[in-house]
């Protein structure tokens, strides 16, 4: 099997394996693997005649193979990505010659969703010669850590702990807000988030997410909320009810923009965490344009290093210093920055 961190550094150096199999229960490392190939690896140019997108349950092995066997127009390479490939597993053996001598100019992504494939299959032996295989396993309640369920303010020039208040373990928390002496915290696939008074920590309220698919990060201009779902959409909730009224659609001036994360207002700016990359997104509220990318790299290597050491998430903006903090999954750190123009 190979890591989400391999098949990311194929992307980067453009160094691709003429076959990527994204199998697994998690939907989500999947879509977002997908969403970085399609993203980066041909111009908006070049999708035109070079990225074909097939269903399993619509297509034929044979059909799929003879677009693979097509080379490329104007391109280094074409993508053919085969979506809901569960609905072809009993016809898989007919990939196997295909397998056996791929073409290098053709990019094959199988997403193969809900299950993996069993890896006694002789088609699968096959595959791994020449393919990178990704298993996206679910995520348990059991591999949460503890401190995810916790609300805690802490004094950031010493660390110390000042008040904690402790969710329920059967929740995963994820971004919070504050809002007219009112903290708006999410969960993340629980569709259920939770309303607290700021001073006391004290529970007031809960709502349950409408339209939107899960809970990431939220923010607030000062008058109505903003929640990431982990898609390219931010939706808008009126605080006083946390109904969805709306959302607006996340693009650079090439692509849409998944993933989504944290989120904090600036200056009338949304400032946003993308999960997988290690920067913040600058965007503007009004029309969901992306107007900057800060690049924060290098603070990952300036925290301590642990197997569990995970990405970029976490940013709070400082009005009197005037200043943004930032941090990360399973970071021993804070760090506090300051944008020059």
């Amino acid at each position: 099997m190979n890591t989400l961190s391999e098949i990311k550094n194929d992307i980067k150096t453009k160094n691709f394996s003429p076959i990527y199999l994204l199998m697994g229960e998690e939907e989500f490392y999947i879509d977002n693997i997908t969403n970085l190939f399609i993203e980066n690896v041909l111009s908006e140019e070049e999708k035109q005649f070079n990225l074909n997108v097939l269903y399993g349950k619509e297509s034929s092995v044979d059909q799929i193979i003879s677009i693979c066997k097509k080379y490329p127009l104007n391109s280094t390479y074409q993508i053919v990505l085969v979506k809901e490939a569960q609905d072809l597993s009993r016809s898989f053996d007919g990939f196997t010659d295909y397998f056996k001598k791929p073409l290098n100019s053709t990019i094959l992504i199988i997403n193969y969703k809900h299950k993996s494939i069993d890896k006694r299959k002789s088609f699968f032996k096959v595959l791994q010669k020449n393919a990178k295989v990704f298993e996206s396993k679910k995520l348990y309640d059991s591999q949460v850590q503890n401190w995810i369920t916790d609300n805690v303010k802490v004094d950031y020039r010493n660390g110390n702990i000042l008040k904690e208040y402790k969710l329920r373990s059967n929740f995963f928390a994820e971004g919070i807000t504050v809002l007219n002496n009112k903290i708006y915290q999410l969960t993340w696939k629980e569709k259920i988030g939770f309303v607290y008074d700021v001073n006391t920590f004290d529970q007031i309220n809960s709502f349950e997410y409408n339209k939107s698919l899960e809970g990431w990060g939220i923010c607030n201009d000062g008058s109505k909320l903003y929640k990431s779902d982990g898609t390219e959409k931010i939706w808008l909730l009126d605080p006083d009810n946390q109904k969805e009224d709306g959302f607006i659609e996340i693009y650079t001036n090439k692509n849409k923009v998944v993933g989504l994360n944290e989120l904090e207002w600036v200056n009338g700016k949304i400032f946003a965490n993308r999960y997988l990359f290690d920067g913040i997104a600058i965007i503007n509220p009004n029309n969901g344009g992306i107007e900057a990318v800060i690049n924060l790299s290098s603070l990952k290597n300036m925290v301590t290093k642990h197997e569990k050491l995970d990405v970029i998430n976490g940013i709070a903006y400082n009005e009197k210093r005037n200043s943004i903090f930032v941090t990360g999954k399973m970071w021993d750190k804070i760090f506090e920055i300051r944008i020059k123009k």
